[in-house]
C-alpha cells in the first residue's frame, strides 16, 4: 500500500501512513467532497457519472518505491490494472493512485472507487485508483481522506527503484501542489509516456 513520508522541509506538511498522512505543521481543512460513488467524504461538490469526464481541481501528491507499505516495495491494497504499484501514465496503461479512505467496523471505504481513471495535464499522465491512501485504524482522519483546503487528495506513485530515495523524494516535491485533474477523462490526451521519476521529474 502507499506509503508516502512527505517530508516538512520539502512539502509543508510531515506524513506518515500508507500514503499519507498526519500533519505536524498543517492541517488541511476538513471539508466533504463527493466522490464518484456519492458518498460524501470530506466542502467542494464532485458529482460525476461513469464515462463522464469532468475537470476538477485536486491536490496531488506523490509516493515511492522507497516510502512505500512495506518499505522496498510496490505493494498495492486494491488492484486493477497492475499486480503491483506502476503504469507508463498512457489511458491503457495508467499509473497507479492512492485515494482516502475511511475505516468502519475493520473494512475501509475508498473516496473514489478502484479502478476511477483520473488525467493530470500537468504531468500530462493518466492514472488509475489502484491503491489506498492513510493508514492506522483512523485514516478517515487523515490528509488524504480530509481533503486539502476543499480540495481532494490524489497521490500518485512515482515509482523510483532505479534512483535513489533522495531523487525520488525531489521528484514528489517536484509535482505535489493544487492542480487541474479530469476524472474519467477521454482517450487520446497528451501524454509523456514512462514512469513519473523517470521521465516527468526530469522535465518539470
Amino acid at each position: 500500500m502507499g506509503n508516502q513520508l512527505l517530508r516538512a522541509a520539502v512539502f509543508g506538511i510531515f506524513a506518515v501512513g500508507v500514503a499519507g498522512c498526519t500533519s505536524s505543521k498543517q492541517t488541511p481543512t476538513r471539508n466533504a467532497f463527493v466522490s464518484t460513488s456519492g458518498v460524501a467524504v470530506g466542502v467542494t461538490p464532485v458529482r460525476t457519472a461513469p464515462n463522464r469526464a469532468v475537470p476538477m481541481q485536486i491536490y496531488l501528491t506523490g509516493y515511492s518505491y522507497w516510502d512505500n507499505t512495506p518499505r522496498g516495495s510496490a505493494r498495492i491494497a486494491r488492484p486493477v490494472i497492475h499486480r503491483q504499484a506502476g503504469g507508463t501514465g498512457t489511458y491503457n496503461d495508467p499509473i497507479t493512485v492512492a485515494v482516502g479512505h475511511s475505516k468502519r467496523g475493520g473494512r475501509s471505504r475508498m473516496d473514489f472507487p478502484a479502478g476511477t481513471r483520473f488525467y493530470f495535464p500537468r504531468i500530462q499522465k493518466y492514472g488509475i485508483v489502484e491503491d489506498l491512501c492513510g493508514d492506522g485504524p483512523r485514516p478517515q482522519n487523515g490528509p488524504c481522506h480530509s481533503g486539502y483546503s476543499g480540495l481532494p487528495w490524489l497521490d500518485i506513485y512515482v515509482g523510483g527503484r532505479s534512483v535513489s530515495a533522495r531523487q525520488a523524494d525531489r521528484c514528489m516535491a517536484s509535482i505535489t501542489g493544487v492542480q487541474a485533474a479530469v476524472i474519467n477523462p477521454a482517450r487520446g490526451m497528451p501524454v509523456q509516456a514512462g514512469e513519473i521519476s523517470l521521465s516527468t521529474c526530469r522535465a518539470i
